[in-house]
């Protein structure tokens, strides 16, 4: 049950992660095009691509707090369950069973995020950008819906530190 949780977390992980793949790297025009045709998640994306800041902090906010849940949850739950079926592999190295199982299971975690929660997903999201993002799109537009708060707060401080460096000003052109 541990295991499913923690895969289930990483597939969630996935998703934000292709979302965000899909919905960057759509072309507007093919989006308009599907809004014209009367698609809604099509057009909820265009609106998504009007303030990407937006949606690229709710993306980031929920794949950080997958990212430490998951970790948390996996190094803990999984790592004592394996522990044991360490020390019986290893009778010699019983002693450090919890540390190796730990170890292990960060390890298994991190490739499982990697691979299924990021890059499959990320692949699979630029073979159809544009399809996927309108799939995707209500969901990511209701998720900064809830985020919103922290969205602010963390662009509020995020603007207040580049001012504070000196680096709010405009880009100018050679």
């Amino acid at each position: 049950m541990e295991f499913l949780f923690l895969v289930v977390l990483i597939l969630l992980n996935g998703v934000f992660a292709l979302s965000e793949m899909a919905i960057v790297s759509s072309r507007k025009p093919r989006l308009k095009a599907m809004a014209d045709r009367g698609s809604r998640g099509a057009r909820t994306a265009l609106k998504l691509l009007e303030d990407p800041s937006r949606m690229l902090s709710t993306v980031q906010i929920g794949i950080t707090l997958i990212g430490i849940v998951a970790g948390a949850y996996g190094a803990t739950a999984l790592a004592d369950d394996l522990a044991p079926f360490v020390a019986d592999l290893a009778p010699g190295l019983e002693v450090y069973a919890p540390q190796i199982a730990f170890g292990g299971v960060i390890a298994l975690t991190t490739f499982m995020s990697l691979i299924m929660g990021e890059l499959v997903p990320k692949r699979l999201a630029l073979a159809a950008p544009e399809a996927l993002a309108a799939f995707v799109a209500p969901l990511m537009a209701f998720m900064a819906n809830i985020a919103a708060p922290v969205v602010w707060f963390l662009r509020t401080v995020t603007d207040g530190v580049i001012r504070v460096l000196g680096l709010n000003r405009t880009r100018q052109e050679d």
